[in-house]
C-alpha cells in the first residue's frame, strides 16, 4: 500500500506543512496543488489490513475477494443472468434477455452445439476390405510361433506394419512365375509351353553396404547365395572384404562408446559396436597378395579383369562354406562392384601396384553386364531389396532404369530424405526416374536392417526352404 512507501523530496523543494508562514495560503496564490498526505486509518483488532494496490479514478472497482467467480460463457456473451440464490427464493425475477434478444442459457446452449459440432465432426466408415484393424501378437495362444509372430507384423502399426509390407512384397517375388501372365501375341511357341512358363521366375537383385557384413547378417546373406534365392548381388568393397577376412579371423562386439584414441593404441578397429583387430588386415594381405600375383600373370594370355571376375576368382581361392562369396561363385551368382577399391581392398591394390605393377581391372565390362542383367531380363519381372543405402542402392536401381523400372522393391535403412540423398531417397523418387515401375507398389521399412532383415528372410526365403525340403 502507497502508506507503507515514504517519499523523498529533495531538500530544495521541502516545506514544512505544519508552519503555516511557510506554507501557501491557497492554491489559487502559487497556481500549485498543496502536497496532500494521508495518514493510514488504524485497523481495528478484528479487521483485515487492506492489502489491495491503489485504485485510479474510473478503474472498476477490486474483487471483493479471492474467491470471487469468473464471469459465465453467458456474461461474456451480453446476457445479464439471475443470481441462483434469488430463483430459489421464488421472488418472482426472470431470467433476463441478452444483447441478440436471446436468453442466456439459449446463448450457451448455441454456442455447445457449435462446440459439439466441430469436436464430435462425424466420421465416415471405413471399408475393412481395405483397411487393417489394428491387433498385435496374442502371446496367450500356445500355438503363436515364429510364423504367427511374423504374421502380426502388418497389423501391429508403425514400422511393424512397414515390415509386414515388406514380408508381403518378397513373397510376391518368390510367387511370380510366368505363368501368371498372359501369353503376348508375339511370343515364341516354347514360351507357350506350360512347364515352361512356370520355371520363369522373377529375377531378384540383392543389395547391401559393408557393414552388415561385418554384421553377423552376412550369414544371412550367406544362406541366400548358398541355397540360390538371389540371382544377382551388388555391395561396395568393405561388403567383399569383410567376408574374406571372417574366414582368416573373427569380428568382436564391443561398445558404441569405448573411445576412438585408447582402440588406436591397441591397433583395434571399431566398426560400431564391432571391433576388428588390425592384425586380421595382415593375414587378409598375406592370403591375397600371391594371388593378386597370379591374375597378373593370367592377364598376359586372358581378357584383363573386371570386378564381378576378380570377385569370383575370390570366392573360388577362399574355399570356405561360411563365406557368401564361396557360395555365390559355386551357384554362379555374379557379384558387382564398382567401387572395388574403397576399402581394404584397395590398400592392396595399391600396395600391390607398387611393388609388381601392371595389373587391369575395366569396370566397363561391369557395367554392361549388370545393366544387362535388366535389360534382359524379360520375359521375367525383377525385384530390388536393398538394405543399406549408398552406391549398392542406386547400381541396382539404375540397372532397372534401362527396362523402365523394377516390378518389386524393398528398401531397409535408416537414412532420411530430407538432405536430398540417395541414400535416404524413397522409393517413389526412384519411380520419377523410372527406375521402380510405377505400377509397383514398394515399400521402404525405416529400421535398422540388423533387426529387420532376418524377420523378413525367416517370414519368407528360409519359410520356403524348409517347405521344399520336408517336401522332398
Amino acid at each position: 500500500p502507497l502508506h507503507a512507501v515514504k517519499l523523498y523530496r529533495p531538500a530544495g523543494i521541502r516545506r514544512r506543512l505544519s508552519s503555516p508562514s511557510t506554507a501557501p495560503s491557497s492554491p489559487q496564490n502559487t497556481g500549485r496543488t498543496p502536497l496532500q498526505v494521508r495518514r493510514p486509518p488504524t485497523p481495528s483488532p478484528t479487521s483485515r489490513p487492506d492489502l489491495s494496490p491503489p485504485r485510479r479514478a474510473g478503474s472498476p472497482p477490486p474483487l471483493t475477494s479471492f474467491a470471487s467467480p469468473l464471469p459465465s460463457a453467458a456474461m461474456l456473451l451480453g446476457a445479464k443472468v439471475v443470481p441462483r440464490d434469488k430463483k430459489q427464493q421464488g421472488g418472482g425475477e426472470e431470467e433476463e434477455m441478452g444483447c441478440d434478444g436471446m436468453r442466456a442459457s439459449e446463448v450457451v446452449s448455441k454456442e455447445m452445439e457449435g462446440v459439439r459440432a466441430i469436436v464430435l465432426k462425424p466420421s465416415e466408415s471405413l471399408d475393412e476390405s481395405r483397411f487393417t484393424k489394428i491387433a498385435g501378437a496374442d502371446f496367450n495362444d500356445a500355438g503363436l510361433g515364429l510364423d504367427g509372430l511374423l504374421g502380426s507384423l502388418a497389423s501391429t502399426g508403425f514400422q511393424a506394419s512397414n515390415l509386414g509390407d515388406a514380408i508381403d512384397v518378397v513373397n510376391q517375388m518368390l510367387d511370380w512365375s510366368l505363368s501368371h501372365e498372359k501369353p503376348s501375341e508375339d511370343c515364341d511357341e516354347a514360351e507357350l509351353d506350360p512347364k515352361y512358363r512356370e520355371s520363369v521366375r522373377c529375377k531378384i537383385f540383392l543389395g547391401f553396404t559393408s557393414n552388415l557384413v561385418s554384421s553377423g547378417i552376412r550369414d544371412v546373406i550367406r544362406f541366400l547365395a548358398q541355397h540360390h534365392m538371389v540371382d544377382v548381388i551388388v555391395t561396395t568393397a568393405g561388403g567383399i572384404e569383410e567376408d574374406l577376412i571372417k574366414c582368416l579371423a573373427p569380428t568382436y562386439r564391443g561398445e558404441f562408446s569405448l573411445p576412438g584414441a585408447l582402440l588406436r593404441s591397441k591397433g583395434l578397429n571399431r566398426i560400431g559396436n564391432l571391433l576388428v583387430p588390425n592384425d586380421n588386415y595382415c593375414k587378409f594381405e598375406n592370403w591375397i597378395m600371391p594371388l593378386f600375383d597370379q591374375m597378373l600373370q593370367e592377364q598376359s594370355t586372358e581378357n584383363v579383369w573386371t570386378p564381378s571376375k576378380v570377385i569370383a576368382r575370390l570366392g573360388k581361392e577362399i574355399n570356405d562354406e561360411s563365406s557368401y562369396l564361396y557360395w555365390a561363385y559355386k551357384n554362379n551368382i555374379p557379384v558387382y562392384c564398382p567401387a572395388l577399391t574403397d576399402g581394404s581392398l584397395g590398400d592392396m591394390l595399391f600396395c600391390h601396384a607398387v611393388r609388381n605393377p601392371g595389373l587391369i581391372i575395366d569396370i566397363v565390362q561391369d557395367i554392361r553386364l549388370i545393366n544387362g542383367e535388366a535389360i534382359h531380363a524379360s520375359p521375367r519381372k525383377t525385384g530390388a531389396i536393398i538394405l543399406g543405402g549408398g552406391l549398392p542402392k542406386h547400381h541396382i536401381c539404375n540397372a532397372n532404369m534401362f527396362r523402365n523400372g523394377a516390378d518389386y522393391a524393398v528398401y531397409i535403412n535408416t537414412a532420411q530424405e530430407f538432405d536430398g540423398s540417395d541414400s535416404g531417397a524413397h522409393p517413389d523418387e526412384a519411380v520419377s526416374w523410372g527406375k521402380i515401375k510405377g505400377s509397383a507398389k514398394p515399400v521402404k521399412v525405416h529400421c535398422d536392417a540388423t533387426i529387420a532383415f532376418p524377420l523378413l528372410v525367416a517370414a519368407t526365403f528360409a519359410r520356403r526352404s524348409r517347405s521344399a525340403n520336408s517336401t522332398n
